[in-house]
C-alpha cells in the first residue's frame, strides 16, 4: 500500500456472513461499481468458512453466480497486510457454525481530500463510529410517533 498517510480517507472493515455458506455473489457487481467510481479503495479482501467443529479457514471464492466467470478476479492481490490471521480468528469467532464470511478492509477514498485538509489544518480525528441501522429506524419511528428517540440511536461520547 504505497500512500502518503495525509493523503487517506478514513479505513473500516466488514465482515459479512453467509449462513450455511450460501454466497450467490449478488452484491458483487456492487462492490466492483464503488471501487471503479473511486468511492472505496479494497485494501483486505479475505473469505473464511467456519466448519461445524468450529474451525475456522481460509475460502478460495471462484465463480460464485455460476456463469463460468472468475466472479473475484478484479479484486485478485487486494491484500495490504492489516487483517492478520488474529483478525480472521477473531472474525471467525462471530459466525456461526457451517457459515462463511466475507471480511473486507476499505478506504473510504470519497473522504480523502476532505481528511486532507482536516489534517493540513491541524484537525485530528478524536471519535468515529457507526450508527446501526436498526437504532436510526426505531429513531425515526419514535420521532413520527411523538416519542424520545431511542438512546442508542444518539451518538455517545
Amino acid at each position: 500500500m504505497a500512500h502518503d498517510g495525509d493523503e487517506l480517507g478514513p479505513i473500516d472493515y466488514l465482515v459479512v456472513e453467509f449462513p450455511g455458506s450460501r454466497m450467490t455473489g449478488k452484491g458483487l457487481p456492487m462492490l466492483v461499481e464503488l471501487v471503479e467510481k473511486g468511492i472505496i479503495r479494497i485494501l483486505d479482501l479475505v473469505f473464511v468458512k467456519k466448519d461445524l467443529d468450529g474451525t475456522v479457514r481460509g475460502m478460495e471464492i471462484a465463480d460464485l453466480d455460476g456463469d463460468g466467470e472468475l466472479d473475484l478476479s478484479v479484486f485478485k492481490g487486494a491484500a495490504s497486510g492489516l487483517l492478520g490471521d488474529d483478525d480472521i480468528a477473531e472474525a471467525g469467532g462471530v459466525l456461526e457454525p457451517g457459515s462463511s464470511a466475507g471480511i473486507l478492509i476499505f478506504e473510504n477514498a470519497w473522504a480523502a481530500p476532505f481528511a486532507s485538509e482536516l489534517r493540513r489544518g491541524g484537525g485530528q480525528l478524536v471519535a468515529h463510529g457507526r450508527i446501526p441501522v436498526q437504532a436510526l429506524l426505531a429513531a425515526v419511528d419514535a420521532a413520527e410517533a411523538g416519542s424520545d428517540p431511542m438512546p442508542t440511536a444518539r451518538l455517545n461520547g
